[in-house]
C-alpha cells in the first residue's frame, strides 16, 4: 500500500479571541494548502484556545525549511505557544523496561506490524532479563544496573548514551525505577510511563494484593507524560476494564496487564501521530 502524502501538523494554544480558526486556516489556504483536518477546543476556565490544523504538503506553496518562518509573524501577533510537525517524520526513540515483559512486547509487535511510526534505536534496562526479546526484535539493548549508591551516574550514562543515539521519544514500558528531575528535565513532554490506576489508593509493591482485599470492581491503567513530580504528569490516555469477586489476585494481575499494554499502546499512538498538545499539566487529545 502507497503512503499518503506528506501533510505538516500546527499544534496551537493561545489565548482565547475572535477569528482565530479564519486567521489561521487563511494562512493555508492563501499557500495553496489542502486541509485535512482541523479540531478546536476552548478551555474556558483557563481563557486558552487549542487547535490542531493539518494539511497536504503537496502543492503546498512553501517548502518545508520556509514554513516556520512564513508562520511566525501571524504567531507573534496572535501570540500563539505553537509547535510545527510533519507527518513523515519518524522520531529516533527508546524504550526503558524492567523485567515485565508485556508492555515492550505490545510496543515492539505493533511496530513490526507498522501501527507505530518511531525508529526505536536502543532498549535499555536495569536487567539482563528481557534481552532475547531485543535480540528477537533486533534492537541494541542496554544495561544499567542501578542501585541507591550509583544511581544518579549511571542515569548520566543513560543521557549520555540517548544523546549519542539522538533520542527523541522515549517509552517506559514497566521500567520500575523512579527518573531523577535531570533525567526528566533533558527529555521535556517526551518520556511517556504506563502505571495502574490503582494509585493513590493502593500503593507499594502490590496493590492487585490490596485491591483484591478491598474488593475492587475496576482495574485501569493510566499513561501520561513524565514529569518530576511522580505519577503526576499530563495524562494521555486511560481505560478501565472490569473485576468481580470471581477474579482471583492473578487473574486481576492478567486483566490489569491487558489494560497497560491497550493504553500504553494508544497513548504511544497519539504522540506519535501529533495528536496530542500540553498545557499545563493537562493534555487535549485531538483523536
Amino acid at each position: 500500500m502507497p503512503n499518503p502524502p506528506s501533510s505538516a501538523v500546527l499544534l496551537i494554544s493561545c489565548p482565547d479571541q475572535k477569528g482565530l480558526v479564519a486567521r489561521i486556516a487563511d494562512f493555508v489556504y492563501r499557500r495553496n494548502g489542502n486541509i485535512l483536518h482541523s479540531d478546536e477546543h476552548i478551555d474556558e476556565e483557563a481563557g486558552l484556545f487549542l487547535m490542531r490544523i493539518e494539511w497536504s504538503l503537496e502543492g503546498f506553496a512553501l517548502p518545508r525549511p520556509e514554513i516556520r518562518p512564513a508562520f511566525e509573524p501571524l504567531a507573534q501577533e496572535l501570540k500563539l505557544h505553537w509547535e510545527l510537525r510533519f507527518s513523515d517524520e519518524v522520531p529516533k526513540s527508546a524504550i526503558l523496561v524492567s523485567k515485565y515483559d508485556h508492555c515492550l512486547y505490545d510496543i515492539l509487535f505493533r511496530h513490526r506490524a507498522g501501527e507505530l511510526q518511531a525508529d526505536f534505536r536502543v532498549i535499555i534496562s536495569n536487567h539482563p532479563d528481557l534481552r532475547h526479546l531485543a535480540e528477537y526484535f533486533g534492537i541494541e539493548y542496554l544495561v544499567f544496573p542501578i542501585t541507591k549508591e550509583n544511581k544518579p551516574a549511571q542515569e548520566a550514562l543513560m543521557i549520555e548514551e540517548l544523546r549519542r543515539r539522538e533520542i527523541e521519544f522515549i517509552v517506559l514500558a514497566r521500567y520500575m525505577q523512579i527518573l531523577s528531575a535531570n533525567f526528566v528535565d533533558a527529555f521535556p513532554n517526551r518520556i511517556i510511563n504506563i502505571h495502574h490506576s490503582f494509585l493513590p489508593a493502593f500503593v507499594g509493591s502490590q496493590p492487585y494484593h490490596q485491591a483484591h482485599r478491598r474488593g475492587v470492581k475496576l482495574v485501569g491503567a493510566t499513561s501520561h507524560y513524565v514529569t518530576t513530580e511522580l505519577d503526576a504528569g499530563p495524562i494521555i490516555e486511560q481505560d478501565v476494564i472490569r473485576v468481580s469477586h470471581r477474579d482471583s489476585v492473578e487473574d486481576m494481575i492478567r486483566k490489569g496487564r491487558d489494560i497497560e499494554k491497550m493504553v500504553l499502546a494508544r497513548a504511544v499512538r497519539l504522540h506519535l501521530e501529533n495528536r496530542v498538545l500540553v498545557y499545563g499539566n493537562k493534555t487535549v487529545v485531538f483523536d
